[in-house]
């Protein structure tokens, strides 16, 4: 089982939930917003600041989608082609193995 966790531009959303649904072994996602910022500081080399809000953070949502191992590479494929930009700030997907997870509506568990 694998847990892929793809953080993504807001306004590329819907292209990318539109490209997983047509997907033949798309199991789900859950999404939520996050803000943070990434590793650049921005023109000049400093943090983005403002004197009023203090440190800006850029908006971005992260779809987190756990899949049997046969279906990770396809779906990141898929998230990386629905989400590119070419534009610095497109994004990052990060694959992570589950030994074990439990679905709570009837406690099976699987390893």
């Amino acid at each position: 089982m694998r847990r892929i966790e793809a953080i993504i531009q807001p306004h590329k959303l819907s292209k990318v939930v539109t490209a997983l649904h047509a997907l033949t072994d798309f199991p789900g996602f859950t999404v939520f917003d996050a803000h943070g910022q990434g590793h650049g500081r921005g023109k000049g080399g400093v943090f983005a600041y403002d004197n009023k809000e203090g440190l800006l953070y850029h908006r971005r949502q992260v779809l987190v989608i756990l899949c049997e191992e046969g279906s990770a590479s396809s779906i990141v494929e898929t998230i990386t082609a629905a989400a590119h930009t070419g534009q610095p700030g497109d994004g990052l997907i990060a694959v992570t193995n589950v030994q074990t997870y439990v679905r709570i509506g009837n406690a099976e568990a699987r390893s």
